[in-house]
């Protein structure tokens, strides 16, 4: 998902909200996204407007007769407004029909907000729709990787990638060589002539591939796009061939738009694809690709690996170790410059058993191909090189973003502990073993620094009500009964903290942080372990 994606949320979504009670008096009924919403009381909003919002007026300037109203209507519909709001009451006690008619001759989409929804309301509850929409893409993005990534361990890699990819799309997927020929495709295939006008598409963007590149340089990959009466046909060269050799692509025929979901899944799907059908396939001669799969599946994404494509291999298991290094100053060895020195590379592959190792300046990550249960063993061949390595625990590929951070975890011990490597144990985790004293300590302090600004009582009495308070469970009765002051006394002091610290204290999450920083705050454990019996 880029920057310059905008998310939105469909009008139908809005008008189904029992809470905030709108109801469509004119316009198309066919649906609209709305992706911001805008408040005006001026005679002409246009200069304002970028498009796509849902603007809201309680009509205060709005024109008293028809040829104002139709002017001012023609406007915001000129200006890409996607729906217009009016609130009734306190200025109109209805919806001016002036109003009704110039919407439903214009095509603008009317809803009249009730006298009890409020403006905000409705942008809250607009945003609130868009964050959701955003997380469920997101959620959908990653299951799709997860999947794919699997698929491309599997023996027969480049079927299942593409099974993937059409049934997470929706599309008929297909891979063509440099002549059109097909050689994989997945999902229903559409009927004549949608295949041909593919393959006549993917042969046009081939062709067009290097030029303008110099020889033996990667051209970056190409994409085209048509469509036959709904059918939507896309085409995706993959990346990492020279600009001396064509490369393959990646059809694809749908009967909707392609999503952002689908754009992203397709992007990864070409990024494995290419890994898989590069010449020099075998992964154990070919660094550059090694770290391209490793980073991919450990959470990287295809624009960032795109470049270092060159070849793959089938992965072979089917839980896999994830092991993270760090090259520390004053080891027997100087620190590798970067990852494309082979003997490093060779040496450690060796060492740990694998090929799929990826060295950037004094970090490492590499994947181990490991049964469920298997227990690795740190190399010595590692630590004679000046490595410091932490193992996670073997792991599915869905499951290779805990396990990248259990390895993370074990690198961080192996150095606090000055050992040669720490593999991840089962443990029961509680918060305070996932950081460490000093970073709490610091987070502490620097959560509770603008108390230091408090005036009478003090920041000592402020957090000692806010301690109370919380482990009372935000009962202010039982508070001022503990701290044998008044109710009224312990919500001024708490006011005061939730000022200083820019917070509101009726949100859970701010509790539990606040709950712990008061654990970590430094001399608040020594104090209690002294009065202790």
């Amino acid at each position: 998902m880029t920057d310059t994606e905008q998310l939105s949320v469909p009008l139908s979504v809005l008008l189904a909200d029992p809470g905030l009670g709108l109801s469509q008096v004119a316009g198309p009924t066919e649906d609209r996204l709305v992706s911001t919403v805008g408040t005006t009381e001026i005679e002409d909003p246009t200069p304002y407007l970028v498009g796509g919002e849902l603007l809201l007026t309680a009509g205060v300037r709005i024109p008293r007769d028809a040829d104002g109203v139709d002017t001012y209507v023609r406007r915001v519909v000129a200006a890409g407004v996607a729906a217009l709001g009016f609130g009734v009451a306190p200025v109109h006690e209805e919806v001016p029909p002036e109003l009704v008619a110039a919407c439903d001759r214009h095509g603008l989409p009317l809803l009249r907000l009730p006298p009890a929804t409020p403006f905000v309301a409705v942008g809250q509850a607009t945003y609130a729709a868009i964050a959701e929409a955003r997380g469920r893409e997101l959620r959908e993005i990653s299951k799709a990787q997860s999947a794919l990534v699997s698929a491309a361990a599997r023996p027969n890699a480049l079927q299942a990638v593409l099974h993937q990819l059409s049934s997470r799309t929706g599309a008929w997927a297909v891979l063509f060589d440099t002549r059109g020929n097909e050689l994989f495709s997945a999902g229903p295939r559409p009927p004549y002539p949608v295949p041909q006008l593919v393959r006549d598409l993917a042969v046009r963007t081939t062709g067009r591939f290097g030029t303008g590149h110099a020889a033996g340089r990667p051209s970056p990959p190409a994409a085209a796009a048509d469509h036959l009466e709904g059918i939507h046909l896309t085409v995706h060269t993959l990346p990492g061939a020279d600009s001396s050799t064509a490369p393959l692509a990646l059809g694809q025929a749908a009967a909707m738009v392609p999503t952002l979901v689908h754009r992203q899944v397709t992007s990864m799907a070409t990024v494995l694809l290419a890994l898989l059908t590069s010449p020099r396939h075998a992964l154990g001669t070919d660094t550059h690709s090694v770290g391209a799969l490793v980073r991919l599946m450990l959470g990287a994404t295809p624009d960032e690996v795109a470049p270092a494509l060159v070849s793959a291999d089938e992965a072979t298991g089917d839980h896999w170790i994830v092991v993270h290094g760090r090259h520390l100053p004053g080891r027997a060895t100087p620190s590798p410059s970067s990852g494309d020195s082979p003997a490093q590379l060779a040496t450690l592959g060796t060492a740990l058993g694998t090929p799929y190792v990826y060295i950037d300046g004094s970090s490492l990550k590499a994947l181990i191909p490991g049964a469920p249960g298997a227990r690795p063993k740190p190399p010595a061949q590692a630590a004679d090189l000046g490595w410091v390595l932490g193992f996670s625990a073997p792991a599915a590929a869905p499951d290779l973003p805990q396990a990248d951070v259990q390895a993370e975890r074990a690198l961080q011990r192996a150095i606090a502990a000055e050992v040669p490597a720490v593999v991840h144990a089962p443990q029961a985790l509680t918060v305070h073993t996932l950081i460490s004293p000093a970073d709490g300590r610091e987070f502490a302090r620097a959560r509770f620094a603008s108390l230091d600004q408090a005036r009478a009582p003090g920041a000592s009495v402020l957090l000692d009500t806010l301690r109370t308070w919380l482990t009372l469970h935000g009962s202010w009765d039982r508070t001022a009964a503990a701290l044998q002051v008044h109710r009224n006394t312990v919500r001024h002091r708490l006011a005061r903290v939730a000022e200083l610290l820019d917070v509101d204290l009726q949100d859970p999450g701010v509790r539990m942080e606040l709950w712990f920083a008061l654990e970590w705050l430094p001399g608040e454990q020594a104090d209690e372990q002294r009065a202790r019996p």
